[in-house]
């Protein structure tokens, strides 16, 4: 039996264009962003410049916008998940098809998101960097033996199998990253980022997210949403606090890809820009089906690819 599940990716994997293809056939998400936020978000993806776009306060409420327009079209060509989940920022996009928030309410609050993460750390003082064919428990302890030195690191996301990333100050980072190395990870890659994501130095991030949060109505889910944080379905009351939480605590996607298989999903569709996430689903299982939505061409083939599975049953 097909099994779906709707991903969405999270920051990095915007770019200039991005849902232009789609947009074409219907706009009003894309205005709808624009009035908002009352600045043309609109057209910093599909113009550019890029520079613009990647800023994060920028390109947290476009990935939300691009992801949440694939979605609708999926949906209305009658393609429907079982399960939706995202990759940190991604998982708005998530909340927001199931239905649990309005795409009003998430593009306003990712928006304030990517401001108060730039304004926790001043730029140049965080890092990130993804270490490379380390098992998890080993480089744990290389976070916890620097972070006791007195340069906080931690672990900010599980993607697969033989890729973690790491995070913290910019002197924890490296002291980690040549630690990791010295105790047998094969490489430590600096990554080019504004700030040390889904780290402790994010807490004055979080404070201020939640009380945003606090004025946002949590719905029901429509379908089964499998967070970030504790990478297992999430119940409506927790909603918030899992928000809240996942802005310093690590993004554990191996395990959420886990779960959603667990959960009997055999396809996933990855809605937006990029194959980020289906390259990292193929590593966690081969055998999965991963389809990239995120032009005209793709959404057809996956109406297809899915209407075709049902129909075998």
């Amino acid at each position: 039996m097909t099994k779906i599940a709707f991903i969405f990716p999270g920051q990095g994997s915007q770019v200039v264009g991005m849902g232009q293809a789609l947009v074409t056939q219907d706009d009003t998400l894309y205005k709808k962003a624009d009035d908002v936020l009352g600045f043309p978000l609109s057209t910093y993806m599909l113009e550019g410049p890029e520079e613009t776009l990647t800023l994060t306060y920028n390109a947290q409420p476009a990935l939300l916008t691009t992801g949440v327009l694939v979605a609708q079209r999926l949906l209305a060509l009658g393609v429907e998940p079982d399960v939706v989940a995202g990759h940190s920022l991604g998982e708005y996009s998530a909340l927001v098809t199931a239905g649990v928030m309005s795409f009003e309410e998430a593009v306003s609050i990712v928006h304030k998101r990517g401001l108060y993460m730039n304004e926790a750390v001043p730029a140049g003082e965080g890092a990130m960097a993804a270490i490379l064919q380390m098992d998890a428990e080993a480089l744990q302890q290389v976070t916890t033996d620097v972070t006791n030195e007195g340069h906080s690191v931690q672990i900010a996301n599980v993607n697969c199998p033989g890729q973690i990333v790491i995070s913290g100050t910019k002197d924890g980072v490296e002291k980690a990253s040549a630690l990791a190395k010295e105790r047998g990870a094969k490489r430590a890659i600096p990554l080019q980022v504004s700030g040390p994501f889904h780290s402790v130095l994010m807490q004055p991030a979080a404070d201020k997210l939640e009380k945003d949060l606090a004025g946002v109505t949590f719905e029901a889910p429509r379908y089964a949403v499998v967070g970030n944080v504790q990478a297992d379905v999430v119940e409506q009351a927790n909603m918030q606090q899992e928000l809240i939480d996942q802005v310093v605590s690590p993004v554990l996607w191996e395990q959420s890809v886990r779960k959603m298989l667990d959960l009997g999903v055999t396809t996933f569709i990855e809605c937006g820009p990029g194959k980020v996430l289906s390259g990292l689903v193929k590593k966690v299982d081969r055998s999965a089906t991963c389809l990239c939505v995120f032009d005209e061409e793709t959404l057809q083939q996956a109406v297809t690819f899915v209407k075709e599975a049902l129909a075998n049953g």
